[in-house]
């Protein structure tokens, strides 16, 4: 077998945010899993954060969408166009070599949607791609001894999905998969704004009362930011005052959902990994792992020792990065997704 150097990519392919690595120069790239296309061309106009800043701000003749729901493509053409343009935007122009791409996908996602995503990469200028597991790729990243017989365990919570997974050996020995995440939370503070003031906002504007003032526990420093939306009532332009205390009531249900997941994971663990994670705890990865209190809620709810990694939005892309600094090593951990290697 002949392992070609240079010219590797990783890739963390999100619902929010794709993060690109490139073997030897570390993360080139963190942009958000957003294209704004031309209606009647179909072509992309704009990719990452130039096409977030566009979301519900188009005309007629533009869309401008977010390819990628729950963790799988929902739009092919749109994950293909990303992809062909962020590997051009970071791959320099001298090499004619197509890159071979490491890249993460959820735990729980099907044979089919395992396919699809080798599929639209392979079609975006790979010349060959390998899937890994994300909670696999992010305790790569966050430094566990993955091949020790020791359990570890690790909640990556992103935009799309919350993969709950406990390692041992270099394999996932339990794992629960659920597509509530960053977007379900933002959907949450959506609703119930709609429900107890009549106010319409966006997704945009959800994600930031999230970020600015919002937490999974109560603290000394109760916070409130002003809202901009449409009333739904008058249908004009209206600002009202949102604190803490009600983001946490908005995020309870999606909170809860995760929690319960995380307990499903640790009913199926067997009792040897179990008491292994009782000592070592808890490692919490992915963006939506920075909300305000996540980690000392599921410490209270499990009565387990939970620690935030540190950058936990790159871990899964670090993990790939290192899969590729020792692909022979990592080689039995990856799959071709529905290919034979």
């Amino acid at each position: 077998m002949k392992w070609f150097i240079g010219n590797d990519i990783g890739i963390d392919l999100g619902t929010a945010t794709t993060l690109i690595y490139i073997k030897g120069k570390g993360i080139v790239l963190n942009e958000p899993t957003v294209v704004a296309i031309e209606k009647s061309t179909k072509k992309s106009i704009a990719i990452g954060l130039e096409a977030k800043r566009m979301l519900g701000r188009t005309p007629e003749s533009i869309s401008a969408i977010r390819p990628m729901k729950d963790g799988v493509i929902a739009d092919f053409e749109m994950v293909e166009e990303l992809i062909r343009v962020l590997l051009s935007k970071v791959q320099a122009r001298r090499l004619f070599i197509r890159p071979r791409v490491v890249v993460s996908v959820p735990s729980g996602i099907t044979a089919v949607e395992r396919r699809a995503v080798r599929d639209s990469i392979e079609h975006a200028g790979a010349r060959e791609v390998y899937l890994v597991s994300e909670p696999l790729a992010a305790a790569i990243g966050v430094g566990l001894p993955i091949e020790a017989p020791s359990g570890n365990m690790v909640i990556d919570i992103g935009g799309g999905t919350t993969e709950i997974a406990v390692i041992a050996l270099s394999g996932i020995v339990t794992n629960v998969s659920v597509r509530v995440a960053g977007d379900e939370m933002n959907d949450a503070i959506v609703q119930y704004l709609k429900k107890r003031y009549n106010l319409l906002i966006g997704e945009s504007t959800a994600e930031e009362v999230k970020i600015t003032i919002g937490s999974a526990l109560p603290s000394s420093a109760e916070e409130e930011t002003q809202v901009k939306g449409i009333d739904l009532v008058a249908g004009l332009p209206r600002i009202v005052k949102v604190n803490s205390e009600e983001t946490r009531s908005a995020l309870h249900e999606p909170l809860g959902r995760i929690i319960t997941a995380v307990r499903d994971s640790l009913e199926k663990t067997p009792p040897e990994l179990a008491s292994d994670i009782v000592e070592s705890g808890i490692v919490m990865t992915g963006g939506g792992s920075l909300l305000r209190g996540i980690p000392e809620i599921i410490s209270k709810e499990t009565g387990l020792p939970v620690k935030l990694a540190e950058n936990p939005v790159e871990c899964v892309v670090k993990g790939t990065g290192k899969i590729l600094d020792s692909f022979e090593h990592y080689y039995k951990i990856l799959s071709k997704g529905g290919r034979e290697r």
